[in-house]
């Protein structure tokens, strides 16, 4: 595996992918067969995603060869990876075209501040493999930590074991952690679900659940909860898929939607 050495740009850009909340940092390679315009999210917080996009240019005679495939993937640390993916979706190609690959990396909600760099390792039009590092800097976070005393018919939904409460929870489990490379459907950044802007909970919450009975569970908040009247409209975030849409014990109505592949 060869490294390369990428040129960082002092400056930072806005981006045509609006996924990036902040302006990105860029990072520019120029090869003999190739080109990569790199935009990423430089400055982060614990439960944030380290979001890389590539855009590859290839030159006149490599565009000329038959199609091969271009495939990265992104490291944390040299634990966590993250496969990019085409912004394009499933999009077949018969040559060496341009092409924009995307990977979003989740931190931990326990990450510690501190310079870091993330690696991406990377084939491209199915070249030896490549790797380049890029410098991120994670900001100290402080997440809220609440004790939460449960009535008897939510102690009662917490420690339901039940057969049906654990298939729900297995199937929501199948749901999110499958990864469909071809899944691209959001192009725009999210949009607040309801005009409200009251929120009851927020991401990354350190939760402890006290029982009625005695006895307590802890937990992450992984979602953000806006408090709304019942019969209040709610809309999608973004453009996707709704892989699931029923009744559950522990959420009530629930729908989950795929936006992007993971």
């Amino acid at each position: 595996m060869k490294k390369i050495l990428f040129c960082l740009l002092l400056v930072t850009c806005f981006t045509s992918y609006s996924v990036f909340s902040l302006e990105p940092a860029t990072a520019l390679y120029r090869g003999e067969e190739y080109s990569i315009f790199v935009t990423y999210t430089e400055v982060v917080q614990p439960g944030d995603p380290v979001i890389v996009k590539m855009d590859f240019e290839p030159n006149k005679e490599l565009s000329k060869e038959n199609y091969s495939e271009t495939k990265a993937v992104l490291v944390f640390e040299d634990k966590t990876k993250s496969d990019f993916f085409d912004l394009e979706g499933n999009t077949k190609r018969n040559s060496n075209t341009p092409l924009t690959l995307c990977a979003l990396l989740p931190l931990s909600t326990w990450q510690n501040a501190g310079a870091y760099t993330v690696t991406v390792m990377y084939s491209a039009y199915g070249r030896d493999y490549k790797k380049f590092s890029l410098p991120i800097s994670i900001e100290k976070k402080d997440f809220v930590s609440e004790t939460i005393e449960l009535d008897s018919k939510n102690t009662d939904i917490k420690t339901d074991v039940s057969p049906a409460r654990m298939n729900q929870i297995e199937r929501l489990n199948d749901i999110l952690f499958t990864v469909d490379s071809a899944s691209v459907y959001l192009n725009s950044a999210f949009v607040p679900p309801t005009t409200a802007t009251r929120r009851t909970s927020f991401f990354g919450d350190r939760r402890v659940y006290a029982y009625t009975g005695g006895g307590s569970s802890t937990s992450l908040h992984y979602g953000i909860d806006y408090g709304i009247p019942t019969g209040s409209e709610v809309t999608a975030c973004g453009q996707g898929r709704v892989v699931m849409a029923e009744n559950r014990i522990s959420t009530g109505w629930s729908i989950v939607i795929e936006h992007l592949p993971g």
